[in-house]
């Protein structure tokens, strides 16, 4: 085995979002193809939601660059907070006006109806559970226009499911929930990601019994997994470059994903 191979496969599982590295799992592949058609039907809003870490940023930011091709979208991935910041920034990306001071809902309004637009702009805000309740309002009332499309992503807690919310309600033409993987799904993105990134020697270390340890730990959990093999392949690449007798290449062992899981708080000591 080469001796960068673990350092390489560490890469792999960097906490970012980039489309290139998107992974196409057959449940989720569908319903992003469905999600995506459903776009460029008459609609109000789009809602898509899930837990922490079940891959919401990824699939907002992949549909944000198939969509740029064919349709004005513009993808908002840090909440802008501040009621002026976001009604000045839609000012300028939509209706190429650079408004100087603050600017409110009613104004933005009035700018809005005075600009003949021959299309209907797609607006993709994540983490939408970071705005305030008043701009939530509006972001419903701009919906209602039908001359913004807004496609938006919300965090699902155990304590209330953001759907249910009286801002979205009657607004939501479509929406999808995003999930956690299945322990084959698990195992189809971890392999997947690294032979994309042409690891396929550590892609074929990862058999049922290791990949059954990691869901059990990550719950198929797309984020805890990415950190947890980021750890795992830290540890290898270590003990590849100190002490190579001490560690197995061919299979994952399940001592050094136990460490990993250690490290990154999955198990608690």
């Amino acid at each position: 085995m080469k001796s960068n191979i673990f350092k390489n496969s560490k890469n792999v599982f960097l906490d970012i979002v980039n489309t290139e590295d998107y992974i196409q799992i057959d449940r989720v592949s569908k319903m992003y193809h469905s999600f995506k058609d459903s776009v460029n039907k008459p609609l109000k809003m789009l809602l898509l939601y899930g837990k922490p870490g079940t891959g919401k940023s990824m699939f907002l930011t992949k549909l944000y660059h198939d969509l740029l091709s064919s349709r004005i979208v513009y993808l908002y991935q840090t909440p802008i907070l501040d009621d002026s910041e976001f009604f000045k920034t839609l000012a300028k990306d939509i209706l190429d006006v650079k408004y100087e001071g603050d600017l409110n809902f009613t104004q933005f309004m009035k700018i809005l109806d005075n600009r003949l637009l021959d299309y209907v702009p797609i607006v993709l805000l994540d983490e939408a559970q970071l705005y305030s309740n008043f701009l939530i309002e509006k972001i419903r009332l701009l919906s209602d226009t039908r001359k913004i499309k807004f496609v938006i992503t919300l965090h699902k807690t155990e304590k209330e499911d953001l759907i249910a919310k009286e801002h979205f309600q009657t607004r939501i033409w479509d929406s999808i929930e995003l999930k956690n993987a299945s322990a084959s799904e698990l195992k189809v993105y971890i392999q997947k990601k690294l032979m994309k990134a042409n690891c396929f020697d550590s892609a074929n270390m990862f058999q049922d019994s290791s990949v059954k340890l990691i869901y059990n730990l990550t719950h198929g959990n797309y984020r805890d997994t990415n950190k947890l093999l980021y750890i795992l392949f830290d540890i290898y690449s270590h003990y590849h470059e100190n002490n190579p007798t001490k560690i197995n290449t061919i299979s994952i062992s399940n001592k050094i994903i136990e460490m990993a899981a250690i490290h990154t708080g999955l198990i608690h000591v």
